[in-house]
């Protein structure tokens, strides 16, 4: 029985700090090359205590069990900005020899029927503690920012209506995943056109900061200068 939630939550709070650090890591080493980064953004989340007991309800899920039956107790989500990002992404995730990957679940190619889209990995990851090492399950959802958005309103209904939405808003929110799906393959079909446009704004930002720096040099220089000469 837990006793602590807040003992026992720690090490997947720890978790999910490391993997987003390691994550953000992986966009900084595409950026620091000039290349195209698939991730976008990362976010992570530690699940709940209530949202954690209501799921063991549902799921019939004891606590004895809980480290091994629930999967997305720690949880991280990493954005992405074309549908095939996403599978370079999970490439990349499967290279990683610091977490073991468990399963995969691909509702990108496989939407459920409510229309939601994302790709699902559930890992093992150890975290160092003062105890030793503790191997934990995390889950990790790597997505498009309309795949995203179509989630998160999805999210926000369900609590309202706890899974039974009524039969027109069902079928709407379908039509809506469809459409956001639609708008991930017309801008795959630009894609180059997209990215060249960002790189440009990338080179003539890097340009703008680069000469506003040489000019706070130069002043700096000035007025060391100055003092000199005053002395």
């Amino acid at each position: 029985m837990v006793e602590n939630w807040q003992r026992f939550l720690l090490p997947y709070e720890q978790a999910v700090n490391e993997l987003k650090v390691k994550l953000r890591g992986m966009r900084k080493q595409f950026q620091d090359q000039a290349r195209h980064s698939p991730i976008e953004f990362v976010t992570g989340r530690v699940k709940p205590v209530d949202s954690i007991k209501e799921k063991m309800v549902r799921r019939h899920v004891s606590e004895d069990r809980l480290e091994k039956d629930m999967q997305d107790i720690a949880g991280v989500r990493i954005m992405c900005q074309f549908v095939e990002d996403i599978y370079v992404v999970v490439d990349l995730l499967r290279q990683r020899t610091d977490m073991q990957i468990l399963e995969e679940r691909d509702y990108v190619t496989n939407a459920k029927p409510s229309g939601y889209r994302s790709y699902h990995i559930v890992i093992e990851y150890p975290v160092q503690l003062v105890s030793g090492e503790k191997k934990l399950l995390a889950e990790i959802q790597v997505r498009t920012l309309a795949m995203n958005f179509w989630a998160t309103v999805e999210h926000s209904l369900n609590y309202k209506y706890q899974g039974e939405f009524p039969e027109e808003l069902s079928a709407r929110l379908q039509r809506a995943g469809e459409a956001a799906f639609k708008l991930d393959e017309e801008m795959s079909e630009i894609r180059e056109e997209i990215q060249e446009a960002q790189n440009m704004f990338s080179y003539r930002k890097q340009s703008r900061w680069e000469k506003h720096e040489s000019r706070d040099q130069e002043n700096d220089n000035d007025q060391a200068g100055h003092q000199g000469g005053s002395l």
